[in-house]
């Protein structure tokens, strides 16, 4: 039986600043809660001689609290804004930390902060914790928490730096200290991530187009391996927390790769996504999709069931991609939330359905980007953004639409539905958006 994938926008939210980095709170009682981190390079003044004034890199940090309160009202709520030094990274620690989510962030100073999620007069905010310098001349550029399956002891940082190096840091306290730091590659460190699955293990990749692994129970003078399998710079990596052993990684090469990390002498599967891979980020419930932002070429769901099955050549064909950025896809993340589920914190029954609010508007048309097929579709929707099914405008009082028949072969439980969040640099937009696959 055939499937049917749509992406929908919900939100477009201008953050005035090159936006390039999104995450969703992986925290319970917090899923509701976006974090968006911007950089923009300010010139120095325009004057004689002013060639040799340093350019300032700047950033802001927002926070965002997701809501479904009624059909006028935007789904996110900006709750804050921090000006910060550019921001090139951000990742929440996937557990609380003293019962407070916190984020962290690398920053274009060369450190690694910590913030701190808590209760403010009327919302919630984040307050600086602590932060580590990883280097007086160089960027942190990426980083990553040691959590990614729940474990909440030894609670580690991991940076890499424009200098080519990568940092280990410990929370201790509410401090962080520098366990380990070594030059890892000849160029900038793009990213660096933990294996989920053994957290003494690290890999990392760089402009030297190497990606390599590291062993922190040993003397990091050496990796354990040095792959160059990807033609072009490494730029994203990331462990899958649902299956041991697999990774991904993409590069500037235009080529998102999954590998078993028991045999990185060649990967489980090539993709080419056609376009740099800044980011990949796997689902968090739905262990064989694989979410990539592709720089020149929007963002992509891939599907990873055949490459992780063990069918050797596989590559992942995408399921959908979502095409409204007009900048480069820089920030992308899945929400622990699904569309039409309930915030944490909402009464019940508060997730908006179509037949709720067709009373309150008239319908309207709005074209959206139907994948795989690459075609362009339309459907009808109400004032609240709502999908309208089929024959409802002109038919009789709404009904419950049928629950789809599964199809004949699936990989995965359907319909699926999914609430994202991208972002995009030049023209500095934030998009909340939504992915539904169905059977047709």
């Amino acid at each position: 039986m055939a499937c049917k994938s749509r992406t929908r926008n919900l939100q477009v939210f201008d953050t005035q600043l090159s936006a390039d980095a999104v995450e969703w709170c992986p925290v319970p009682l917090s899923h509701n809660i976006l974090a968006c981190g911007t950089y923009q390079l300010q010139k120095g003044p325009e004057q004689a001689g002013a060639d040799d004034v340093p350019h300032q890199r700047i950033g802001r940090l927002y926070l965002f609290e997701y809501r479904q309160e009624g059909p006028l009202t935007p789904p996110l709520t900006e709750l804050q804004r921090i000006d910060t030094p550019a921001i090139l990274d951000l990742k929440w620690c996937h557990v609380a930390v003293s019962d407070d989510p916190v984020l962290g962030m690398a920053t274009a100073s060369g450190e690694v902060r910590l913030y701190t999620l808590t209760d403010g007069p009327g919302r919630r905010c984040l307050k600086e914790q602590t932060s580590q310098s990883v280097g007086t001349e160089c960027l942190a550029l990426s980083l990553d928490w040691s959590t990614g399956r729940g474990e909440s002891s030894d609670i580690r940082v991991a940076c890499s730096d424009s200098s080519g190096c990568v940092s280990v840091l410990l929370l201790a306290g509410a401090g962080l200290e520098t366990t380990a730091q070594w030059k890892a590659h000849d160029f900038e460190a793009w990213i660096t991530a933990f294996s989920y699955w053994d957290t003494q293990l690290l890999y990392s990749g760089g402009d030297d187009s190497k990606l390599k692994g590291w062993d922190l129970r040993m003397d990091c003078s050496s990796p354990t391996f040095t792959s160059k399998r990807h033609s072009m710079g490494v730029c994203s990596i990331q462990s899958n927390p649902h299956q041991e052993h697999i990774l991904a990684t993409g590069g500037y090469d235009e080529q998102v790769l999954l590998w078993d990390g028991r045999s990185m002498r060649q990967p489980l599967s090539e993709t080419a996504v056609g376009g740099g891979v800044w980011r990949l980020k796997w689902h968090p419930t739905h262990p064989h999709l694989l979410l990539a932002a592709c720089m020149h070429n929007d963002f992509h769901i891939l599907d990873c069931h055949k490459a992780l099955e063990g069918d050797g050549g596989a590559t992942c064909p995408t399921l959908a991609s979502y095409i409204l950025h007009n900048s480069l896809a820089y920030g992308a993340d899945w929400s622990r939330l699904t569309p039409d589920q309930p915030p944490p914190g909402s009464p019940e029954g508060s997730p908006r359905r179509p037949d709720t609010y067709l009373a309150e508007g008239v319908g309207h048309l709005r074209i959206q980007y139907e994948s795989p097929t690459a075609s362009f579709d339309t459907s009808l929707e109400d004032d609240a953004g709502q999908y309208i099914p089929e024959g409802l405008a002109s038919a009789g009082p709404p009904q419950p639409p049928a629950p789809p028949s599964p199809p004949a072969s699936s990989t995965m439980p359907l319909p699926i539905s999914s609430l994202l969040a991208s972002c995009s640099f030049y023209d500095h937009m934030l998009h909340l958006w939504r992915w539904d696959y169905w059977t047709a």
